[in-house]
């Protein structure tokens, strides 16, 4: 029973099929998909994925067994944790900010510096960094195939494989793709309910789309083209140019992320620095640090009540129908 409850709660939203009718113009580029993106090698299983979830939400798959993926991950913060820098396992901040899991199928290359091609890769990086989770795969293994439940579970999902590092991986990945955000206003402007967004969230997707510039980044329905970009932010990080082989022309380059229920999701930039929306808009106004910058980071004129419409049209991308509820996982 338990996990045909936790089965129920995996995908409050695979699919969305509101009827299209005949939105504002400009607006059909940022129109939700209907469908989720499964690779062929991994096909959606709603078993695999409840399984995935358990393992997202169980500190099992940390060394000392007092976090989990969820821990810099939480559904009731976009994704993301309120905190610049999350804890990890060494009780210090990680190098970066936790960046959100909503609408992982679609993100790629992932991570802030784009080093990883898969979901069942990026995975790796966390659970074994000593920072973050300090775990390693044998122990995870061997404390999992002490769970009469988890064994058998995996057994049946994996017959000729059952509990090991290939497995854990892709029942995580499956998970994590059907984290996807839900319904917002905005969707249901696009969808041509006039009456769904605020007159100041209509003039603050005009600024967005025009004289502010964000959507020469932030597009499609997640509001980012998956790049990478200087936005003028400096320190001793150097995002992609820190990766080998070193590259010069990548420094400074980070991850563009969705803003999909981003008013839920501060601080925000890479380094969490940044502790407001109406702070990352002065930003981006100002044009960021002169070196090296993107050419996309030009700089703008705004004032106070324009950054307030920016605003509201950000809000209307929150999601208004989701609920992620923990699952209760199996005991030992």
């Amino acid at each position: 029973m338990r996990w045909k409850a936790a089965a129920a709660a995996v995908l409050p939203l695979l699919f969305w099929t509101a009827q299209s009718l005949a939105g504002p113009a400009g607006l059909d580029t940022f129109r939700r998909p209907d469908t989720v993106p499964f690779p062929d090698e991994a096909p959606y299983s709603r078993e695999l994925a409840t399984l995935g979830k358990m393992l997202f939400f169980d500190p099992r798959l940390s060394g000392g067994q007092n976090i989990s993926c969820s821990s810099c991950h939480n559904p009731s913060f976009g994704w993301e944790v309120p905190v610049p820098k999350p804890i990890g396992a060494a009780n210090t901040p990680v190098l970066r900010h936790a960046p959100t899991l909503l609408n992982a199928a679609w993100i790629m290359p992932l991570l802030w510096d784009g080093r990883s091609t898969s979901l069942e890769k990026q995975a790796i990086g966390p659970i074994t960094d000593p920072t973050k989770m300090n775990a390693t795969f044998d122990g995870i293994i061997a404390r999992l195939t002490a769970v009469r439940e988890y064994k058998s579970w995996f057994e049946r999902l994996f017959p000729d494989r059952g509990i090991r590092k290939e497995t854990i991986l892709k029942a995580l990945a499956t998970y994590q793709r059907t984290i996807v955000s839900g319904v917002a206003s905005f969707d249901r402007w696009v969808e041509g309910d006039e009456t769904a967004v605020s007159e100041a969230a209509k003039r603050g997707y005009a600024l967005f789309t025009g004289r502010a510039n964000c959507a020469s980044c932030h597009t499609g329905w997640m509001f980012t083209d998956n790049q990478l970009h200087d936005i003028g932010l400096r320190g001793s990080d150097l995002g992609a140019g820190g990766l080998e082989p070193w590259d010069e022309d990548m420094n400074f380059r980070f991850k563009t992320p969705g803003l999909r229920n981003i008013a839920l999701r501060a601080p925000f930039m890479h380094d969490g620095s940044l502790g407001s929306l109406r702070a990352v808009i002065r930003h981006y106004a100002a044009g960021g640090a002169e070196a090296g910058r993107s050419p996309e980071i030009n700089g703008f004129a705004i004032p106070e009540e324009e950054i307030s419409d920016l605003i509201a049209f950000l809000e209307t991308l929150t999601d208004t129908e989701t609920d992620v509820p923990t699952p209760i996982l199996p005991a030992n």
